[in-house]
C-alpha cells in the first residue's frame, strides 16, 4: 500500500486557513493562506522538539554588490525583534540549542529545545516575528559588519579553503556558486542600511519559507500554533523574480595556481554535475565515494598509500542547480605537488574511461551512503535540521527519493555517469604551492519537480518509540547498575525510533610512573586499531560496520580508549563482537602505521603556525608545565612532528601488549536492545581480559601558576587569536562543579 497518511490530528479537521498537501513517511506538509509551508513529525520518543525554518535565499540570490548579504543577515536576525528584543537571552532561558546557517540556496535559523506546549509557542512566536519585524538597526549593522570581515579574514589563514574558493569561481563563470557564501570583503564593509533592509524584506516572507518541526509534539496543537502565530503574516504583494543565470557548457580545462603562506600543498580538481534533484545525482554520490573514500576509496590507494598524499577526499555538492563534484589530496611534501596533480585527475578519468567502477565497488559505496541515510532518518532531530539541504534542493521529498534512486542504483548507471561528467574538458584545477580538443558535458536543466514526485509516496514510515519520561527519577529507576570484571556497566532499555541504540566502552589503562615517556605510542595505539585485526583487514572491519548501519568510532589516548557505537537493537551485539575484536586481536599493519604517522605529520604541519592552534597550545603548555616524558605533557607542534618521526612501530605494538585490557572501565547503553543478551556478550568477550599493567588514575592536580600575558607572532597569516584562561580549583566530582558549568555558560 502506498505509505500516504492521514492528516495528524485527532478529529481530521485542520484550523482555519491551513491546507494540508501530502504525507510521506511520516512527515506530512501543510500550508497557509499566505503561502507558507510547514512540515510536521510528531516523534514521541524524543525528549526535545526541534524548529527549524528554512528560507529560499542563499548566495545563489545575491545581486552585484549584495555578495554574502544573505550571510551577515542571518547574524542581524539574533539582535532583536519587536516582539522579542533580546533574542539570544531567550535562547538561553528556554535552554535551547540555536544556531543559523547559510549555503548557495538556502538560510535557516534552528532550536531545539525541552519538549513542551510553552516552549513550542515560544518559538513559534520568535519565527514568526523575526521572519517580519526583526530591527536591522543602522547600529546593530555597523556592529555585524566589523563581525563578519572579521570572520573574511580569519578564513584567509586557511589556504586549503581559499584554493577551493578559487577552483570554484573559476568553473562557474557566471553562476553564483562561483561566490563564497560570506561574500567579498569589500562588499561586506560597505552594505547600506537601506539596501539590506530591502533584502530582508523581500526575501524574508511566509511565501519563501518552509518551517519544519520535528520531536515530542502533540500534532493537533502544533497545527493550531502555526496557524495562531504565522497565519496573521500577510501574503507579501511583490513576486520575487527567478535566477536565471545558466552556467555554459564547459569547452575546455581551467587551470587555477595559488601561492601564499602555508606548509601543506593541495590540489583540487571540480567537475561540473546536473542538478541535486536530477536522476543522475543518486549515481554521481556514489561515483565520488568510490573514487574519494577513505581507505576504500581509489584516490587513497594511489596517492595515500603510495605516500604521494597524507590525506584525500570526494565529495558531491548537490544543490539547487547544476552543481559540482569536487577531489582534493593534499601533498607529502610541496615539490611532489605536480605529481599528485597529475596522478589525482589520471585515477578519477581513468574512473570515466578504461578503469569503470566494478560491481564490488558499487555496492560497498551504496552501503556506505545508506547507512547515513538510516541514521539520518531514525532520528527526527537530525531529520528536523537535514530537511533544509532539500527544501534548498527543491523540495523536502527529495530526502526520499534521493535515498530510493540510490538503492536502486546500478553499477551501469555509475559508469555511466562517471564516462558523461568526470571528463578533461569538464574540470577545473587548482593546486596550491609556496611555486584542446572541446569534450564538452552537456549538463541536464533543473527538474521539474512537480512531474518528478507527482506520484511519489515513499516508504513505510520509522517505526517510533516509546513516549519516555526523561526525569532523573524515571532514568534510574530505568537503569541497570552491574559489573562485568573490571567494567562497570550501566544499561538503559527503552523503545526509540527506528530500534535505534548508542553505546560508549570505555578502557583505562597505565599510571603515571609506567606512562613515563610512551605518550605518543598510547595514541597511536589507539588509532590503529581499526586499522587491521587477525580476521579483518581495515577495509573489512568498515565494510562489516556499514552492512550493520553502524556508525562507530574508536580512538583515545595514553591512558584510556574508547568506542562509540551508533546503531540498531538487532545489530548491537554484532557491532559490539567487532569492537571487541579490534580490542584485543589488533595486528597493527605496517603500511597502515606509515599512513597514520604520515596523516598526523601533515596536520601538525598545516597546524604550525596557524594562530587558533598555537595560542590553545601555548596556553595549556603554561598551565600544565610538565617535563617532556611526563604523559600529561603537552608538545607544541614542532616537538609532536619529531616525536611522530622517531616512535617505532614496534614501540607502539609493545604499548598495546603492556597496557590493554578490561580491568577498569565504564559501558553505557541506552536505546532499544536485549540487556540480557548484551550482558552475555559483554561477559564473554571482556570478562577475563585483564591489563597487564595496573591501572591507576593519573592526578592532574590544579596548577599553582602565577598569570601572565604572552604573545606568539603569526606573520604569515592575516588574523589574530586571543585566548583568557582562568584556572579554577574544582575537578568534576565537586559538588560545586554543575554550577560552574552553567557559570561558564553563562559568561
Amino acid at each position: 500500500m502506498p505509505n500516504v497518511s492521514s492528516p495528524p490530528s485527532a478529529d481530521g479537521a485542520l484550523p482555519a486557513g491551513v491546507e494540508r498537501i501530502v504525507s510521506i513517511e511520516g512527515i506530512t506538509e501543510y500550508r497557509l493562506d499566505n503561502g507558507l509551508r510547514f512540515l510536521l513529525l510528531p516523534d514521541p520518543s524524543k525528549q526535545t522538539i526541534t524548529v527549524n525554518i528554512t528560507y529560499l535565499v542563499g548566495s545563489r540570490h545575491e545581486g552585484y554588490g549584495e555578495s554574502g548579504m544573505a550571510h551577515l543577515l542571518e547574524h542581524l536576525l539574533f539582535k532583536g525583534s519587536a516582539g522579542h528584543p533580546n533574542v539570544m537571552q531567550e535562547l538561553t532561558d528556554h535552554g535551547t540549542r540555536p544556531n543559523g546557517t547559510t549555503w548557495f540556496d538556502r538560510t535557516n535559523y534552528y532550536e531545539t529545545f525541552s519538549g513542551s506546549d510553552e516552549n513550542l509557542a515560544w518559538a513559534l512566536d520568535l519565527e514568526a516575528d523575526r521572519m517580519v519585524r526583526s530591527f536591522i538597526s543602522p547600529e546593530d549593522l555597523e556592529r555585524e559588519k566589523g563581525v563578519v570581515s572579521n570572520e573574511w579574514e580569519s578564513g584567509e589563514n586557511d589556504p586549503n579553503r581559499i584554493l577551493l574558493q578559487r577552483v570554484l569561481s573559476a568553473a562557474f563563470l557566471w553562476h553564483n556558486y562561483g561566490k563564497s557564501t560570506i561574500g567579498a570583503l569589500s562588499d561586506i564593509q560597505n552594505y547600506t542600511h537601506g539596501r539590506i533592509r530591502d533584502f530582508y524584506e523581500r526575501y524574508y516572507q511566509p511565501d519563501n519559507a518552509v518551517l519544519m518541526v520535528a520531536g515530542n509534539f502533540a500534532a493537533p496543537r502544533a497545527l493550531e500554533l502555526v496557524a495562531e502565530k504565522f497565519g496573521p503574516l500577510p501574503r507579501p504583494a511583490r513576486t520575487l523574480t527567478s535566477t536565471y543565470t545558466v552556467e555554459p557548457t564547459q569547452d575546455g580545462e581551467r587551470t587555477v595556481s595559488l601561492r601564499r603562506a602555508g606548509d601543506v600543498a593541495e590540489v583540487d580538481a571540480v567537475y561540473h554535475v546536473p542538478s541535486g534533484s536530477h536522476v543522475d545525482a543518486a549515481a554521481i554520490d556514489i561515483a565520488a565515494r568510490i573514487v574519494g573514500d577513505t581507505p576504500s576509496g581509489r584516490l587513497y590507494k594511489e596517492l595515500v598509500e603510495t605516500r604521494l598524499a597524507s590525506s584525500v577526499s570526494g565529495y558531491h555538492y548537490s544543490l539547487h542547480d547544476p552543481g559540482v563534484v569536487v577531489f582534493d589530496a593534499a601533498a607529502t611534501e610541496a615539490d611532489k605537488v605536480g605529481d599528485v596533480r597529475g596522478r589525482l585527475l589520471e585515477t578519477v578519468e581513468r574512473t570515466a574511461a578504461d578503469a569503470p567502477p566494478t560491481d564490488d565497488e558499487v555496492t560497498r559505496a551504496k552501503n556506505q551512503i545508506l547507512k547515513q541515510f538510516d541514521l539520518l532518518l531514525n532520528s527526527s532531530e537530525r531529520i528536523g535540521l537535514g530537511i533544509s539541504t532539500y527544501v534548498a534542493m527543491g523540495d523536502w521529498r527529495l530526502l526520499f527519493l534521493r535515498r530510493d534512486r540510490l538503492k536502486a542504483a546500478t553499477p551501469d548507471d555509475v559508469r555511466r555517469v562517471a564516462a558523461a561528467y568526470f571528463k578533461t574538458e569538464n574540470r577545473t584545477v587548482g593546486t596550491f604551492t609556496p611555486t584542446a580538443t572541446p569534450d564538452r558535458a552537456e549538463i541536464p536543466a533543473t527538474t521539474d519537480f512537480a512531474e518528478t514526485l507527482a506520484a511519489y509516496t515513499g516508504n513505510d514510515a520509522v517505526a517510533e518509540g516509546e513516549v519516555f519520561d526523561a526525569s532523573p527519577e524515571n532514568i534510574e529507576s530505568r537503569t541497570e547498575r552491574s559489573t562485568i570484571g573490571g567494567l562497570k556497566l550501566t544499561l538503559l532499555s527503552k523503545r526509540t525510533r527506528g530500534g535505534a541504540v548508542q553505546a560508549l566502552l570505555n578502557f583505562h589503562m597505565g599510571s603515571l610512573e609506567t606512562l613515563h615517556g610512551r605518550r605518543t605510542h598510547g595514541t597511536l595505539a589507539a588509532s590503529m586499531l581499526l586499522r587491521g585485526t587477525e580476521r579483518h583487514t581495515r577495509q573489512e572491519l568498515r565494510d562489516a560496520f556499514d552492512r550493520l548501519q553502524a556508525g562507530v568510532s574508536l580512538d583515545g589516548g595514553p591512558t584510556e580508549v574508547s568506542a562509540y557505537i551508533e546503531t540498531t537493537g538487532p545489530n548491537l551485539a554484532a557491532v559490539i563482537e567487532l569492537i571487541a575484536e579490534a580490542l584485543r586481536s589488533p595486528v597493527f599493519p605496517p603500511e597502515e602505521f606509515e599512513s597514520l604517522r604520515q596523516e598526523r605529520i601533515a596536520s601538525l604541519q598545516e597546524n604550525r603556525s596557524d594562530p587558533r592552534f598555537v595560542a590553545f597550545n601555548e596556553s595549556t603548555r603554561y598551565l600544565h608545565p610538565y617535563a617532556p616524558e611526563d604523559v600529561r605533557y603537552s608538545p607544541n607542534a614542532d616537538e609532536a612532528i619529531r616525536l611522530l618521526e622517531n616512535v617505532k612501530l614496534e614501540d607502539v605494538a609493545d604499548y598495546y601488549r603492556t597496557f590493554f585490557g578490561a580491568s577498569a572501565g565504564e559501558v553505557a547503553i541506552v536505546g532499544d536492545f536485549d540487556a540480557e543478551e548484551i550482558k552475555a556478550r559483554l561477559g564473554e568477550l571482556f570478562g577475563s581480559w585483564e591489563n597487564p599493567t595496573p591501572f591507576t588514575r593519573v592526578p592532574r592536580p590544579r596548577p599553582d601558576q602565577p598569570g601572565t600575558f604572552e604573545t606568539f607572532p603569526t606573520p604569515d597569516k592575516s588574523n589574530a587569536v586571543a585566548v583568557a584562561v582562568l584556572s579554577i580549583p574544582i575537578r568534576d566530582d565537586n559538588p560545586d562543579y554543575p554550577a560552574l558549568v552553567i557559570a561558564d555558560d553563562i559568561l
